[in-house]
């Protein structure tokens, strides 16, 4: 069944379906690959398929509501919480939530004869809760699912991957990729840029083309060649760059732009070496942005680092 999905998504829908309804999905399964491929999309078609098994269309019909309104009551979707103080979300997932997840899945279901509980990010799960997290997926019950989703699988201890079938979401085809784009409704020139820069993401690059993304690449790209000839002042290109809420993806362009640039071509070692340098210290970077750390005083840092790398380099980013 097509649920709007793009290709890739309804790959790998019906590729689980087909073990799902053969017997062959265990209890635990990790849905795997680049942020953004559709996972979450992915693994809550499947929990409607689990979850209307044997029911007739009312069934049916109740469910997709409930699906939809984030209130199924054998459907749990487990992510970050807020902390105590309740200003701001954890960036863990902590032992508390993976409890209520065993307790979930050890009742009864109030519809049919199936549970499900998706954990997004699962790679967020801390170590306590991950050792919590074992016992459960050791000691399945049938017709209860535990689904883990993460862009980063290897943050997982073994003993959790090991115990879980793996659903893996792929870049697709580059011209399967450009066909999506275009029917979203994006020129062919402009889509081909938008996925070079993303390095073959197409929902990253659709999101760019749909929003400020691939603008503020451009406009990246432009104040570095300026900073590099002298044209522009670090202190105003930092305040400038910190002074919304676009610092991280201009980091993320700058970072990509260098790494670009030292493999266009470039023969001297040292300048290779200095721009190298510089993406790490941009990554690095935007860590720091998530902490307390003066972000204006970091950014003129790095880009004093640039101005140093780039002192003899007169050609365009690209």
């Amino acid at each position: 069944m097509d649920k709007g999905f793009a290709p890739w998504q309804q790959r790998a829908f019906e590729q689980t379906v087909a073990a799902l309804d053969a017997g062959r999905l265990g209890h635990g399964l990790l849905l795997c690959g680049p942020t953004g491929m559709g996972q979450r999309a992915v693994a809550l078609a499947l929990a409607a398929h689990v979850l209307d098994r044997d029911m007739d269309a009312a069934g049916r019909a109740r469910n997709a509501q409930l699906i939809a309104a984030g209130t199924h009551p054998d459907l749990q979707l487990v992510s970050f919480i807020p902390n105590k103080s309740g200003d701001k979300l954890r960036t863990e997932i902590v032992i508390e939530q993976v409890r209520e997840i065993s307790q979930k899945l050890a009742l009864t279901p109030q519809y049919g004869a199936a549970q499900v509980v998706i954990v997004d990010p699962a790679d967020a799960i801390n170590r306590a809760a991950c050792n919590a997290l074992l016992k459960t997926l050791e000691e399945p019950a049938p017709g209860r699912y535990l689904w883990l989703i993460s862009a980063d699988p290897a943050r997982l201890p073994q003993t959790i991957r090991s115990r879980c079938q793996r659903l893996e979401f792929r870049l697709p085809p580059r011209e399967e990729a450009l066909a999506w784009l275009r029917q979203r409704g994006h020129d062919d020139g402009i889509a081909r840029e938008a996925l070079d820069a993303t390095r073959g993401h197409p929902v990253l690059a659709d999101q760019w083309l749909q929003g400020e993304g691939m603008a503020l690449r451009r406009q990246v790209a432009d104040e570095l060649e300026r900073l590099a000839a002298g044209k522009l002042g670090c202190v105003e290109l930092a305040q400038r760059w910190t002074g919304d809420e676009h610092a991280d993806l201009r980091l993320r362009h700058a970072a990509d732009l260098a790494l670009r640039k030292a493999g266009d071509g470039l023969t001297d070692p040292n300048r290779l070496h200095k721009l190298a340098a510089w993406f790490d210290a941009a990554n690095r970077t935007r860590d720091l942005l998530r902490t307390t750390v003066r972000a204006d005083l970091a950014m003129v840092e790095l880009l004093l680092a640039w101005g140093a790398a780039n002192q003899q380099q007169k050609g365009n980013i690209r």
